[in-house]
């Protein structure tokens, strides 16, 4: 699949996660360094925002956003990856006062690689967000077909809503 980076057609290394597919297999870390496996994610709804580098004006819009709207849903995990390191991303956390969502690095590629994200020529994980049962399958799916650009927040939250009311 391909999107656009500034306007420039950029090659992911695949065709990204569906809605109806599980999430695949994949090891990322947290604010301290431990591993994080897909099967500790699931068990509970989780919206995963997806960032290709926190230290850029689009990405740090979009983690504030969300975690400014983690406060409404009570039952749902909220989770932002990027491939910054672990360290770039508690330095980002602490300048924007960004705690309430919880932060995965994807320095190593696994999650961009397993989910089709990863955009070789750049070294980073295009822009998406996902919205994960409780069993991991993916109920939403929105892959930005800009990454400079912003996701369409309004429907990613109306679509967790909805998922909380069925």
């Amino acid at each position: 699949m391909n999107v656009l980076l500034s306007g420039e057609v950029t090659e992911l290394v695949g065709e990204p996660l569906k809605v109806g597919e599980t999430l695949p297999h994949f090891k990322l870390e947290d604010e301290r360094g431990d591993k994080v496996k897909t099967a500790d994610l699931v068990g509970k709804l989780t919206l995963i925002s997806v960032v290709p580098d926190l230290n850029t004006g689009t990405c740090s819009l979009q983690t504030r956003h969300f975690n400014q709207s983690v406060d409404q849903f009570s039952n749902v995990q909220f989770l932002t990856i990027s491939t910054n390191s672990v360290a770039e991303q508690r330095d980002w956390c602490a300048a924007e006062g960004v705690h309430n969502l919880r932060m995965l690095s994807d320095e190593q590629e696994s999650f961009g690689y397993a989910t089709k994200l990863y955009v070789p020529a750049q070294g980073f994980d295009a822009r998406a967000v996902y919205i994960v049962d409780e069993q991991g399958v993916v109920r939403y799916a929105q892959i930005v077909p800009e990454i400079s650009e912003e996701p369409n927040y309004e429907e990613a939250l109306t679509a967790l809503k909805s998922f909380l009311t069925a």
